[in-house]
């Protein structure tokens, strides 16, 4: 999303660790340091307890390994095999270093088919450090091609065109770097979008800078149902945004340092762009925002309203969640612009903790009553689909 007047620095290399199967390193010091696979049980059998190409699961099961042990070596192959809806992708440990799209839209009609529908992601190891799709566009970087520049959803390392999507155990990165480019003023670096609805994420990792993590939709009309559980995302610059109707429950978030600025704010965690006929937006429930910033240089939150969408109202309820001194308790929201003031947006919390929830000028903390608490729950806002039962 649009943000000129913020340029964002190299804050920690997201590197990687190029070895398949070593644990990627598209981590934070500030994430326990998980045990990979053993090697010799990765070599044995990359896709753990999913079976193989031999011992398929069902005959809708594709295997993906970088090392040729699959049935395909990139991500994108396996998508583009899964031809018909109810596919699932085993993804042995590696870093798969490719841009994906998944899920296919006409060119003529501009509509999305459902011939990848209801497609499901695994990371074998079921450790989202040992399965990683990264790559390093921005919106400014210029295309091969000539015809431009690749534009915020264009930056995009994952893109999800489709409906009923789930992934569980994997790392989705954009690594590109502002110290890297300093010719290049468009620093929005994707990665992941996510427009389908019913599309969840359990025990993954979004790794980037600024707007790691876009959840939307495919129109102003369609209102995209997510769920991300027991995640990490990271980032500096609106780093969750879009328009989609998200639940994040059991979620890390984690702002990053920077070292190009001298103040505050460093940036901001949230910018929703909820379109206004759509009663909810994002539900924060049972969650934690920790940061590798000095205190109270984040604000929680600013309001996207897109040129697009002028009729946007931003919608944001962060509740029973923990806000560390990263998050400027004070005044923890913004204006991204002064036409559209954070005030008379549907931005509210309830019942949080922490340093940085501290309540010390109401007027800027608008808080739930129990009554409306009753209604900012994931039942509400993901109605007949509960993509959490039956999840560990």
């Amino acid at each position: 999303m649009s943000s000129p007047h913020l340029q964002l620095p190299l804050s920690r290399r997201g590197f990687l660790m190029a070895s398949a199967g070593a644990g990627a390193a598209l981590g934070l010091a500030a994430l326990p340091a998980e045990a990979a696979p053993a090697e010799a049980a990765a070599r044995s059998r990359p896709f753990g307890r999913y079976g193989s190409p031999a011992a398929r699961l069902t005959p809708k099961t594709l295997y993906v390994d970088g090392q040729g042990r699959g049935d395909h070596t990139t991500v994108q192959a396996a998508v583009r095999a899964a031809t018909t809806a109810g596919h699932t992708l085993v993804i042995a440990p590696g870093v798969y270093r490719e841009t994906v799209s998944a899920g296919v839209v006409d060119p003529a009609t501009g509509q999305r088919t459902e011939a990848a529908a209801e497609m499901t992601w695994i990371g074998a190891s079921e450790n989202p450090r040992d399965v990683v799709i990264v790559y390093d566009n921005a919106a400014g970087t210029k295309k091969p091609d000539g015809s431009g520049t690749y534009g915020t959803t264009g930056s995009a390392t994952t893109l999800i065109r489709t409906d009923g999507f789930t992934a569980r155990w994997i790392t989705f990165a954009n690594d590109w770097l502002r110290a890297d480019h300093p010719e290049i003023t468009g620093t929005q670096a994707v990665a992941i979008k996510v427009l389908g609805d019913r599309s969840a994420f359990h025990h993954c990792r979004f790794l980037g800078h600024q707007d790691t993590l876009y959840a939307d939709s495919f129109a102003l009309s369609v209102f995209a149902r997510q769920y991300y559980a027991h995640c990490y995302v990271e980032g500096d610059v609106d780093f969750v945004f879009g328009r989609g109707t998200a639940v994040y429950e059991n979620c890390h978030f984690r702002t990053l340092n920077r070292t190009d600025l001298s103040s505050a704010p460093y940036g901001f965690v949230f910018a929703p762009s909820t379109a206004g006929a759509n009663p909810l937006g994002y539900l924060v429930l049972r969650s934690r925002i920790s940061s590798a910033a000095p205190d109270a240089y984040y604000k929680l939150a600013r309001p996207w309203v897109p040129s697009s969408d002028t009729t946007a109202r931003p919608s944001l309820t962060v509740r029973n969640t923990w806000l560390g001194p990263g998050i400027d308790a004070v005044a923890p929201y913004t204006n991204m612009s002064d036409a559209f003031p954070w005030q008379n947006q549907r931005f509210a919390e309830y019942r949080n903790t922490g340093p940085g929830a501290e309540i010390t000028a109401p007027a800027n903390r608008p808080q739930l009553t129990d009554e409306q608490a009753e209604s900012a729950t994931r039942a509400a806002y993901l109605g007949d689909w509960t993509p959490w039962k039956g999840e560990r």
